[in-house]
């Protein structure tokens, strides 16, 4: 943030938008240290995940400070594709952008995008809250620069999302989307069954939706060599595993013991 601007620069939001890769990862774990770590590791953002993770609003906003603290931009996932005042917490919060869950058609991407988005591109609710720095600024520059900077992600992760891809990636306001493999592969009969060719034609039918709709996307990165074919194929918005401290400890336990 510089003297100039009311709300900080969404460094990820930019990178994409200049044709840049942004890498991050999911955080359900309630963490304000691991956030730095990731921060400080290079990361682009991280999603704080509510969805799945157990943080409380409280929590929540101690994540972002660190968050913010550590140069990374703070993502929420929220809970409920339905709950607009979810969105409106986490961004009242301060979070730079939103992840939702479970988006199945472009009516409910507009939603999201109404709910994230001031006036006049939405119907967010305005106030002197963190994210406004508790009303001690110019709002109505306030409300231009949120708008700019705040970054809305779809998740498509079901079949009938799949078959409205190219109508979700076309809404105005959506910056990002991003399969989510697991929850698709349920979807689809055929659970956690990352490798299975269902799942990946599935998953590049969306790409393609979202290629031909000029639209970044992104999707879960299990390892570096995934990460760099993700990367050659178009992809701009990487997500690394969601329990990156398990797989570090278990790659040094069988690096020890040589297994």
């Amino acid at each position: 943030m510089t003297m100039s601007t009311l709300v900080r620069e969404n460094k990820t939001k930019k990178l994409i938008a200049s044709g840049g890769v942004a890498v991050g990862g999911f955080l359900g774990l309630k963490s304000t240290e691991i956030v730095e770590i990731m921060g400080y590791a290079g990361l682009d953002f991280v999603i704080i995940d509510s969805e799945h993770g157990s943080a409380d609003t409280e929590t929540l906003e101690h994540m972002v400070r660190a968050a913010e603290a550590a140069g990374i931009t703070p993502i929420v996932r929220v809970t409920n594709v339905n709950d607009p005042t979810l969105i409106l917490r986490a961004l009242d919060l301060g979070a730079q952008g939103v992840q939702v869950p479970m988006v199945e058609s472009a009516e409910t991407a507009r939603r999201i995008v109404q709910a994230a988005k001031y006036h006049p591109l939405g119907r967010r609710g305005l106030a002197g809250v963190r994210a406004a720095r508790y009303g001690a600024v110019d709002m109505t520059r306030y409300v231009g620069e949120a708008n700019a900077q705040t970054m809305v992600v779809a998740q498509i992760e079901t079949v009938a999302g799949v078959e409205h891809a190219a109508e979700i990636a076309a809404v105005d306001g959506v910056d990002v989307v991003f399969v989510g493999p697991m929850d698709l592969s349920q979807s689809l009969g055929i659970p956690a069954q990352r490798r299975n060719p269902l799942l990946i034609e599935t998953m590049e039918k969306v790409f393609a939706a979202c290629k031909a709709a000029g639209k970044p996307c992104g999707t879960l990165t299990a390892n570096a060599e995934e990460g760099r074919a993700q990367s050659a194929a178009g992809l701009q918005y990487l997500c690394i595993s969601p329990a990156p401290i398990y797989a570090h400890c278990q790659s040094l336990l069988q690096g020890i013991r040589g297994q």
